[in-house]
């Protein structure tokens, strides 16, 4: 039993997690978190349940701010606030909401984006991404899962969506422990939404579809492979619903290839294609990518560019060097189909593959095709997609555009 044991919590008060003497480093250095082994866990300390919200105290016990605990995490305390006595409440939420969507509708003309961006946007765990009248949330952290319907009814107030998704499919809400199925919470949705994006249409499964159904990040690397297609004879690896592909169309590619191993992603992709007035070229094949990139550099088949946007290959540190060697092959059957004087995308989005050690997985992927590159551009996720100062994790969108050798 500790000191603490013994001092009786007032009524109303809110519970305290304790940082221990010397512990806290990254919290001190700007990071909004706190882990499980910073902390003096004593027996009241391990009663807090899961998703509450505490004050984060120093070792001399000054008050630091609020967090949202879940102790069967690694991450224990997500910073909430920075004022200890703040309410965290409706109208809380609604101010932090509000905040974000002025700088969406500084930035797009139109409502599809990335709203919320967790603990960039003062929402530690909570991802939402915005298509028009219809919002998809992922609340990954158990505070939010718990305050679900309020964040929900403050989405609606502050942007005037009728529709909100929950999803809940994320890797991230396994980590936290938490559970649950993907569901309306209000509005209705009949079919894939429609997405104007970069002159093209995408469609996005809001209720079936990977992640919440589109990857806003990619739209300004999307953008500058475009202005390399115009005439272009295009392969889109791990395309998903056309990402690429549709893009390097609107841009004026002569024809796109997309591969991709879901059906359903490829059908929403031609549909989008059908729907932008590129259908006659444009064209699908549903295949193993790396079977495929092997299958085509046997076939002698050569493109002007080339993009691959696999998924996170290195979603943990345990993963990296696994996920490193992925990408190197990717690298290398991409650079064999692409042709003298062509143009290769590759990219990462893998947090544990920092920069450096991605660019020199892709480097030595394309040495290892006997190809030369000039490395023309290095692409991060769009600005509805900020990165936290003190969180390295949250640049985690690597895109490498090459121009190889003849």
């Amino acid at each position: 039993m500790t000191e603490d044991d013994d001092i009786p919590l007032e009524a109303g008060a809110r519970p305290v997690l304790r940082l221990k003497p010397k512990a806290g480093r990254r919290f001190f250095a700007g990071a909004p978190w706190v882990y499980q082994d910073e902390l003096v866990l004593d027996r009241r300390t391990r009663k807090i349940p899961a998703g509450a919200v505490a004050e984060l105290q120093d070792a001399e016990r000054k008050p630091l701010g609020l967090v949202a605990v879940n102790l069967e995490s690694g991450i224990s305390g997500r910073l909430l606030d920075r004022d200890p006595g703040a309410e965290i409440d409706g109208a809380w939420l609604r101010t932090r909401i509000a905040r974000a969507l002025a700088l969406r509708e500084r930035l797009f003309d139109t409502p599809f984006y990335r709203l919320i961006h967790a603990e960039t946007d003062g929402l530690p765990g909570v991802i939402v991404d915005r298509f028009g009248d219809a919002c998809v949330m992922q609340p990954n952290a158990a505070w939010a899962d718990q305050r679900a319907e309020e964040i929900a009814q403050a989405l609606r107030e502050v942007t005037g969506v009728s529709t909100v998704m929950l999803n809940a499919g994320s890797r991230a809400r396994g980590l936290e422990g938490l559970t649950g199925e993907t569901r309306l919470i209000s509005g209705a949705l009949e079919g894939p939404v429609e997405v104007p994006m970069n002159g093209a249409v995408y469609l996005a499964d809001l209720l079936g579809g990977q992640k919440t159904g589109l990857y806003f990040d990619q739209r300004p690397n999307h953008a500058f492979v475009a202005r390399l297609c115009r005439g272009a004879r295009v392969l889109d690896v791990f395309s998903h619903v056309g990402g690429f592909a549709l893009a390097a169309l609107a841009g004026g590619a002569d024809s796109a290839l997309a591969i991709d191993g879901s059906e359903p992603a490829l059908a929403l992709a031609s549909e989008g294609a059908r729907r932008s007035g590129f259908e006659g070229r444009f064209s699908v094949r549903r295949a193993d990518a790396f079977d495929a990139l092997t299958e085509l550099g046997e076939a002698g088949e050569r493109f002007d560019v080339v993009i691959c946007d696999p998924p996170a290959f290195a979603p943990s540190k345990s993963a990296l060097q696994n996920g490193l060697r992925a990408y190197a092959r990717v690298a290398r059957l991409a650079a064999r189909v692409t042709g003298p004087g062509g143009y290769l995308t590759l990219c990462s989005c893998s947090h544990a593959a920092d920069p450096s050690a991605f660019r020199a997985a892709c480097v030595r992927g394309i040495e290892q095709a006997g190809r030369q590159a000039q490395l023309l551009r290095a692409g991060e996720a769009g600005p509805d997609h900020p990165e936290h100062p003190g969180l390295a994790e949250t640049s985690y969108l690597k895109a490498l555009t090459y121009r190889l050798d003849g």
